[in-house]
């Protein structure tokens, strides 16, 4: 056959091969056509709304922010918090760039030139990199893939791509950017970029530097294997990676890369994020039983209530965290180096230390509080929910175990039995402190205890206990108020009597035996917390109109209409007793403290404000007749310790309290610019000191008052002054010069008169 004949004969071969070519591209091409026309059309399923985009469904933690605009804790489901463009470092955004899409600025969702790569690296096994950009990885981010077939997971990518050119057709590049770093994982329960950069780095995400930018980066990719935490070599690895890359881009030089990459990886600050950790840690689960309360009664646009841990409420209270600091700092101070190492070498040697009973049945009453201790305690709780016997379950509470308990220098890892344990966290002294503004109302420092991991018990707002001598200001109050008596009033310094109903007498002992028969002041008895005075006192106005003092100042639990209120037999709360003194400093006004100012939603639409209740409580005279009163425990009295130990020369209006047995150290202070309170004492009664000297309120609470406002003033940033409290209009010098006030009793002078120098 010729070579002519031949080539004929090939021709419509070829032809067919082109015409198959031509056929199989026409066909894929629509087929991709088609796909994205189904995909865009939801043939295969819903795609997301643009409401959706805009609220993804992601839970998002509540935000505790303080009056100074830190954020000190979050409720949450997923630690997830969200930020704006601006709040990100610029250093971050380089990084994130370089190592996961240095064309984002170009393209618009999806970059042709990396999925071309990624074509070759599959035809030729030499892989190179991914080929989906932030936004792709944004849209995969917002709506997760979870368990779906070859199919499923083909038609689920084009929709990922369709949602990626919605993105960056109706968003910028700044908030697809921002998204995205609001949705990634960085693990160690961090979702989003604001929740990481605080777990880590104990930082906002604008202040990130690039080392940390550059971690943060590499982390993205896979939380678990580049966790600095967990895996630092290779977490280490990937950082300098992005580094490298950063340095390719000519995001930093070839020097910032050199100097950089030899660094640690800093995560010193580390910390992950829980309810028992961090800043006001008593103060945030307070807030957390009222956020519950309101979220039941307030309703989203859908009819649903809130949900405090999934609808990103923001809650900005009143507390200021450098004041909640130094607080919490004030209690470890002086607890941790002084007074618990006192009660520890206190009791040493003692066989039923640390406590203290008047009957003879001692052993038995220890016996029968450390039983009631075991059933409170939540190893027993767990125990009987498992359907454990009680017997059974007193022999696990004295089997020796591993744990890990509670120490001022940092927990201990040691071997013990739960019983022992009880025995152990018996003999820790408790203290609770709260600070208020005298005239908004808003609390400014809220410590409920001293470590909310081991003991959770707030002294606050949920205990009650005696109030000692703290409570003799109510009935010098109704004396003031009355107008019969003023500072300078003069009662003889001897034992009173008060007949009870059954016909016996109530006579209270004195602490001292200081002018014992003189006549002095009722300045001078406030100062020195005298007993007698009181009886004195409470006999002229009976217990009843006392407890309405108190209860109009503020004080809502109940108080027994009996004599002994006098020395402050009844218990009460920190929160009561520190709202009632402030009604003083707030020219006799009671404002109820509060802690929270309002409510926004995630978007920053208002909720819910709120306003302290407030009533008059005395007249501006009395309240100020008092807070002289009281300046004179600090200048000559119980108090004056804070003169000669501590430094301050500025006018404060206090007050120290003192229980039976030494049960409850109290102090009260009253500034004109702060009004705060402190408590110290056992979890149990009869555990305490067994001196006056080691237990009264002056050794135990006042220090951490003082400790507190030394910081306070110290800070200038806070604009707490020293200045003095402001003066009623009317004169009342005469009222505090006690020998002018003498001669005006005597007729010597007119109480008024121009012709004397005040």
């Amino acid at each position: 056959m010729s070579d002519q004949a031949n080539d004929r004969k090939k021709q419509p071969k070829g032809l067919n091969y082109l015409a198959k070519f031509w056929l199989i591209f026409i066909g894929t091409l629509l087929f991709v056509v088609l796909l994205f026309y189904g995909v865009a059309n939801e043939w295969f399923g819903a795609m997301p709304s643009f409401e959706e985009l805009e609220n993804p469904n992601h839970n998002l933690a509540s935000e505790i922010i303080s009056v100074d605009g830190r954020i000190i804790g979050t409720y949450f489901i997923e630690n997830r918090s969200n930020v704006t463009y601006r709040d990100i470092s610029p250093n971050l955004i380089n990084a994130l760039k370089a190592i996961e899409d240095i064309r984002f600025e170009e393209h618009s969702g999806i970059d042709e030139r990396a999925l071309a790569r990624v074509f070759f690296g599959v035809i030729t096994g030499n892989r190179k990199g991914g080929g989906s950009t932030l936004t792709q990885q944004l849209a995969k981010n917002l709506f997760p893939r979870g368990r779906l077939n070859t199919f499923q997971l083909v038609i689920r990518k084009f929709q990922e791509w369709v949602t990626a050119v919605k993105l960056e057709t109706y968003y910028s590049k700044e908030e697809i950017i921002a998204m995205y770093l609001n949705t990634v994982p960085f693990g160690h329960n961090a979702y989003g970029i604001k929740s990481a950069a605080a777990t880590f780095f104990g930082k906002s995400p604008d202040s990130l530097n690039i080392e940390e930018s550059a971690l943060m980066a590499g982390v993205v990719n896979a939380p678990t294997r580049y966790s600095p935490i967990r895996n630092p070599e290779r977490s280490l690895a990937r950082r300098n990676l992005v580094l490298g890359q950063m340095e390719k881009y000519e995001f930093i030089t070839k020097s910032q890369y050199d100097s950089i990459s030899q660094l640690p990886l800093g995560v010193s600050k580390f910390s992950v994020l829980d309810h028992n950790q961090g800043l006001a840690t008593y103060f945030r689960e307070y807030l957390r039983q009222q956020m519950k309360d309101w979220c039941e009664t307030h309703f989203k646009a859908d009819g649903n209530p809130y949900n405090l841990y999934k609808d990103g409420l923001k809650i900005y209270t009143t507390i200021d965290s450098r004041m909640q600091q130094y607080a919490e700092e004030a209690v470890q101070e002086h607890l941790a180096n002084d007074l618990q190492p006192s009660f520890f070498t206190h009791w040493k040697g003692y066989t039923n230390a640390p406590f203290v009973f008047e009957d003879e049945d001692e052993e038995a009453e220890i016996e029968n509080i450390m039983n009631q201790a075991v059933r409170r305690s939540e190893r027993y709780r767990r125990l009987r929910l498992q359907g454990m016997e009680i017997d059974s379950i007193m022999l696990s509470f004295n089997t020796p175990t591993e744990m890990r308990v509670f120490r001022w220098d940092g927990p201990v890892d040691t071997i013990m039995t739960p019983m022992d344990s009880i025995l152990y966290y018996k003999y820790f002294l408790q203290a609770g402190l709260m600070a208020m503004d005298p005239h908004s109302g808003q609390v400014r420092a809220y410590v409920g205890g001293i470590d909310y991991r081991y003991f959770q018990f707030d002294h606050v707002t949920q205990g009650k206990r005696q109030v000692g001598s703290t409570f003799k200001p109510f009935l010098y109050t109704l004396a003031m108020q009355e107008g019969e008596y003023s500072p300078c009033y003069k009662v003889p310094n001897i034992s009173y009597s008060v007949e009870l109903d059954d016909g016996t007498y109530w006579t209270p002992r004195n602490s001292s035996d200081d002018r014992v028969g003189e006549e002095v002041t009722l300045k001078w008895a406030l100062a020195n917390s005298n007993n007698w005075i009181s009886a004195y006192l409470i006999k002229r106005f009976s217990p009843q109109s006392v407890a309405n003092m108190a209860h109009q100042m503020g004080v809502t639990s109940d108080i027994p209409a009996v004599p002994a209120i006098a020395l402050g037999t009844p218990d009460l709360s920190l929160y009561e007793m520190v709202g009632a003194m402030n009604t003083f400093a707030n020219k006799g006004v009671y404002v109820k403290p509060i802690f929270i100012t309002k409510i926004e939603d995630k978007n920053g639409n208002l909720l819910d404000r709120f306003v302290p209740e407030k009533r008059e409580a005395m007249d501006e005279i009395t309240a100020y007749k008092m807070i002289e009163l009281m300046k004179g425990v600090v200048e000559s009295g119980t108090s004056i310790r804070l003169r000669y130990k501590y430094g301050f020369d500025n006018p404060i209006a206090g007050k120290t309290g003192t229980t039976q047995n030494q049960s409850d150290g109290w102090f009260m202070g009253i500034t004109p610019q702060l009004t705060s309170g402190v408590w110290v004492g056992a979890e149990d009664r009869s555990v305490h000191f067994r001196s006056l000297t080691l237990g009264q309120g002056a050794n135990m609470a006042l220090p951490i008052w003082a400790l507190f406002m030394k910081k306070v003033y110290d800070d200038p940033d806070l604009g707490i002054g020293k200045g003095d409290f402001e003066k009623p209009l009317k004169d009342l010098s005469i009222e505090f010069d006690c020998e002018r006030y003498d001669r005006q009793q005597l007729g010597k002078i007119d109480e008024y008169s121009e012709d004397e120098e005040f």
